[in-house]
């Protein structure tokens, strides 16, 4: 339900409604920073689901609420159901059916109850909802073009920076974005998204299934599916290239990539990052997979380390490709776990001894006592708060990611005691 409700929140001009007890609405609440979405410009519903509905059923309930909100000044509604009202039998797309004629606003039923799967199985559920309800019917194709597809499916907290560095460069090679599924995404930019001549996911944890809806149903052209994402040097320039080659750009590709390249390498050499402290120190990667699979390339490259172990949070089959195509071009044959939790990452961590861990604050946690003296906190949940996007796709994410790995290298030769008393 959680993944569900950041789909849909990033849908603007609506409202979500969720059919649920009160405290599984706090599923809801907690996808709006997320989204970064603005509280008093996005509405949210709840049934509010008590003993009664939960035993007897809930869908008459559901009904009347949907026809409260004819009062809201709405596109569409978007009704996710959780676990409760799932199990004792409502059929909320027969409840939105019944209703729909009595509203104006478009309703999208979306049956995401806890037990169908983790938070990227909910982004999965909503895109394909979203789609079969929205998308147009085959409009003629716009040259240079494109769709994006799951932004939002990724561990990095400013996602959003990495979002806009992918808009940026494709205006630079001449790409017209139709849509961006899902944030702020308008309901107009569903009926465009048949027109697309490609589609880009941003994502290995999820939108697999709305890129294949695409290109089976509208013939939408998947781009740079077997790439890496655009983590360190050398995966965007194989990203940027792939793209300046399908669209004809590679003039401007060569231009973007040299300019990067150039940026970060002078950079380096005015600031003196501590990459070269680490020379084939063994490494875990903890992470998803959309910031975990590039990863593994930064660290061996970009900071010389030697990844000894990679354990990602989801498993999905098309991403352990990408990693297998990466750990064999490489040479590497790191301990590898696909769909990791904390238990299964601290035995893991035991296991192999790393002295660096890139990873979350939970990997701070797991990792004590076991030896690792630098844990470099990128994915969330992270203990500093940003309040401003530092993406990590492209060259300036280079740059943020060894800004992180300098921030833990000076804290660890911090001074964690007073030992001596100022005489003045």
């Amino acid at each position: 339900m959680s993944g569900a409700a950041q789909t849909a929140l990033g849908v603007t001009e609506s409202a979500v409604l969720a059919h649920a007890p009160q405290g599984c609405n706090y599923l809801v609440d907690g996808a709006f920073s997320w989204q970064d979405c603005d509280y008093a410009q996005t509405m949210t519903l709840c049934t509010k689901l008590c003993e009664d509905e939960i035993v007897h059923g809930g869908e008459e309930l559901l009904a009347r609420t949907i026809l409260e909100a004819k009062e809201l000044d709405i596109a569409a509604l978007f009704v996710l159901s959780a676990c409760g009202p799932e199990i004792v039998g409502d059929d909320i797309v027969a409840v939105c059916e019944d209703v729909q004629s009595r509203v104006d606003f478009k309703i999208v039923p979306i049956e995401c109850a806890g037990f169908r799967g983790s938070q990227y199985d909910g982004i999965e559920i909503a895109l394909d909802a979203m789609l079969r309800a929205l998308a147009g019917n085959g409009k003629a194709r716009i040259p240079n073009s494109v769709c994006l597809v799951a932004p939002h499916a990724n561990a990095n907290p400013t996602w959003m920076a990495d979002l806009a560095w992918v808009k940026t460069v494709l205006e630079r090679l001449g790409v017209q974005v139709l849509a961006t599924l899902t944030h702020k995404t308008g309901l107009s930019e569903f009926a465009r998204v048949s027109a697309a001549e490609g589609v880009l996911q941003l994502s290995h944890d999820a939108g697999y299934g709305a890129v294949k809806y695409l290109a089976d149903r509208f013939g939408v052209e998947p781009l740079c599916k077997d790439i890496p994402l655009p983590v360190g040097m050398t995966n965007t320039r194989r990203w940027l290239t792939a793209l300046g080659e399908r669209f004809d750009a590679e003039h401007s590709a060569e231009e973007l990539i040299a300019e990067g390249e150039r940026m970060v390498i002078e950079t380096c050499r005015r600031r003196w990052p501590v990459a070269r402290f680490f020379y084939r120190t063994p490494a875990a990667v903890v992470a998803d997979s959309t910031i975990g699979i590039p990863l593994v390339r930064f660290a061996t490259e970009e900071m010389e380390l030697t990844p000894a172990l990679v354990a990602l949070r989801s498993a999905n089959p098309l991403a352990q490709r990408v990693l297998k195509g990466e750990l064999n071009d490489l040479g590497l044959a790191p301990q590898v776990v696909y769909g990791t939790d904390v238990f299964a990452t601290r035995r893991s961590l035991a296991q192999v001894r790393p002295r660096v861990v890139f990873g979350s604050t939970i990997e701070r946690h797991a990792s004590e006592g076991l030896g690792a003296p630098y844990i470099f906190e990128v994915v969330r949940p992270v203990r500093q708060f940003r309040l401003l996007d530092r993406e990590y796709f492209g060259y300036r994410g280079i740059l943020n990611l060894l800004e992180c790995v300098q921030n833990e290298w000076s804290d660890r030769w911090r001074s964690k005691q007073r030992r001596y008393e100022a005489r003045w």
